[in-house]
C-alpha cells in the first residue's frame, strides 16, 4: 500500500470520510428533474448505448417554443430583439492571446487558421449569419446551440453548424464524465432513433439568465411573454374600434309611435347622412345623444399601450426610447438612453456569447488554452475619449507603449476580422 493510500484509509477511520473522494461533486444538478417547472421527458434514454455502460441518462426538453417564436414576429418584439441581434452581428471581434498567455511559435499560425475558419464556419454560413442565428435563440428563448465538429486540417480546423435550440433536451443528472452524452438534439422520428446524442464538448449552449432549479436558460421573450400578449390583445381591440364603421352614439327620442320612427330614419338617410347638411329638428321634447363611449383616444387604451410597451422594455433591459416611446425624451437625455442601451442590454450579452466560443470552441474542442474570443466594440464606444484617457496613462508613466497597444489590439493581437 502506498503512502498516499495510507493516509487516506487512516483519515477515514478517525473522521469516517472518505478521502479518495475528495474534490467531487456531491450534490445533485437537479435533484428534483426540473419540477416544479419542468416535467421529465420520460423514455427519451438518448445516452442508451452512448457512454460509459451504454447507461440511459434522464433528459429533460425544453417546453415549446412555438408561442415564442409566434411572438418574435410581431413588430414590438422584433424592434427590441434586433436591437440587440443587430448590434453585436455588426461589431468588429478578433482572436488574440489571453493576458497571461506563454506566447508559443505557432500561435500566430492558429489564430488565423481559427479566423478562417469562424469567417466561413460552414459551407452556407458566415460568422454574421449564423451569431444572428445563435443570438435570436438565446434572445427568444435563452437557448442559442451550435454544433462543434473538428475537420482535422490545420488551415481551418473547425466547423459550426446553428442549431435550434428548442430541440435541444440536456441530460439534467450528467455529472462530468466528457465520455457520457450531455445533450440530445430530439426529432420526429420514432423511438431512439429520434434523438441525437451530443457530447460537452460537441455543442456550444448559450444559456441566457442561468439557474440552478433548471438546466434551461431564461430569454428575454420569455420574460416579456404575458405582456407581449397582452399588447397584442390591446393592440387588436384597438384597431376594430378605429376601424369600426359604427357610430358609437345613438339618438334616442321619447313617445315616438313606429310610424314617426321609420319617418325619421328615412329622412335622415336622405336628407342628412352624407350630405354635410346641417339637420334641423322641431319636437316638443329635444332628443337625447346616448354615447356608447367616451368619444376620445381614452376609448384606445393607448395609455394602457404605453404602459405594455414600457413593461417590453423592460423585459429586454432597454430603454422604452427604443421601442418608440419618444415623448420623454430630449436632447440631454438621448444619450444617455442610448448608451444605456449599449451597456444593459448589447454588452452583457455579447460577452456572454464571447465566453462561450471561447471556452466551448478554442479550449474544450480545440484544446488551446492561450486563445481568445474578444469583440473590439465593446472596449469603448467614444474613440476619442480613449485616446485621451490612454495619453494621459502614458504621460503619468502607468501604462507603457506596449501596453497601450496591446489595449488597442496592435500588440499581442495576432488576428482579427469582421
Amino acid at each position: 500500500m502506498g503512502m498516499g493510500a495510507a493516509v487516506r484509509e487512516l483519515w477515514g477511520r478517525v473522521t469516517g470520510v472518505d478521502a479518495a473522494g475528495q474534490g467531487e461533486r456531491k450534490t445533485a444538478v437537479a435533484p428534483l428533474g426540473g419540477v416544479p417547472y419542468l416535467t421529465p421527458y420520460v423514455g427519451s434514454g438518448f445516452g442508451a448505448g452512448f457512454g460509459t455502460g451504454g447507461t440511459r441518462m434522464a433528459s429533460v426538453p425544453k417546453p415549446t417554443a412555438m408561442n415564442l417564436r409566434r411572438f418574435a414576429e410581431t413588430p414590438v418584439a422584433r424592434r427590441a430583439i434586433n436591437v440587440i441581434k443587430d448590434r453585436i452581428a455588426c461589431m468588429d471581434w478578433r482572436i488574440e492571446l489571453k493576458p497571461d498567455a506563454v506566447v508559443s511559435e505557432d500561435a500566430a499560425a492558429r489564430a488565423r487558421a481559427l479566423r478562417v475558419a469562424l469567417e466561413a464556419p460552414n459551407a452556407s454560413d458566415s460568422f454574421r449569419t449564423l451569431i444572428e442565428q445563435v443570438l435570436e435563440d438565446v434572445l427568444v428563448g435563452g437557448f442559442g446551440a451550435v454544433e462543434v465538429e473538428t475537420t482535422g486540417d490545420a488551415a481551418s480546423p473547425v466547423r459550426l453548424y446553428p442549431v435550434d435550440g428548442a430541440t435541444i433536451e440536456i441530460a439534467w443528472d450528467w455529472a462530468g464524465d466528457p465520455a457520457v452524452a450531455r445533450y440530445a438534439q430530439r426529432s420526429n422520428k420514432p423511438g431512439a432513433a429520434g434523438a441525437i446524442p451530443l457530447l460537452d464538448d460537441e455543442l456550444m449552449y448559450v444559456r441566457l439568465n442561468p439557474r440552478t432549479h433548471t438546466p434551461f436558460g431564461l430569454g428575454k421573450l420569455e420574460v416579456a411573454f404575458d405582456t407581449v400578449a397582452h399588447f397584442l390583445e390591446a393592440h387588436r381591440y384597438a384597431g376594430r374600434l378605429a376601424s369600426n364603421s359604427v357610430v358609437q352614439y345613438a339618438v334616442w327620442m321619447a313617445e315616438r309611435t313606429p310610424e314617426q320612427h321609420e319617418r325619421l330614419i328615412r329622412w335622415w338617410q336622405d336628407e342628412v347622412e352624407g350630405t354635410g347638411r346641417v339637420p334641423v329638428l322641431s319636437s316638443p321634447e329635444k332628443p337625447e345623444v346616448l354615447r356608447f363611449g367616451g368619444g376620445t383616444d381614452a376609448d384606445l387604451r393607448l395609455a394602457w399601450q404605453e404602459f405594455l410597451l414600457r413593461m417590453i422594455a423592460n423585459a429586454f433591459d432597454l430603454p422604452p426610447m427604443v421601442l418608440g416611446l419618444q415623448h420623454d425624451v430630449n436632447r440631454s437625455t438621448a444619450s444617455e438612453m442610448a448608451d444605456e442601451a449599449f451597456q444593459q442590454a448589447v454588452v452583457p450579452v455579447a460577452k456572454l456569447l464571447a465566453d462561450h466560443i471561447t471556452r466551448d470552441v478554442i479550449l474544450k474542442r480545440l484544446g488551446w488554452n492561450d486563445l481568445r474570443f474578444v469583440w473590439s466594440d465593446l472596449e469603448s464606444r467614444d474613440e476619442m475619449a480613449e485616446v485621451d484617457i490612454q495619453t494621459k496613462l502614458l504621460a503619468a508613466g502607468v501604462l507603457t507603449v506596449d501596453e497601450v497597444r496591446a489595449m488597442r489590439g496592435l500588440g499581442v493581437v495576432v488576428a482579427s476580422g469582421l
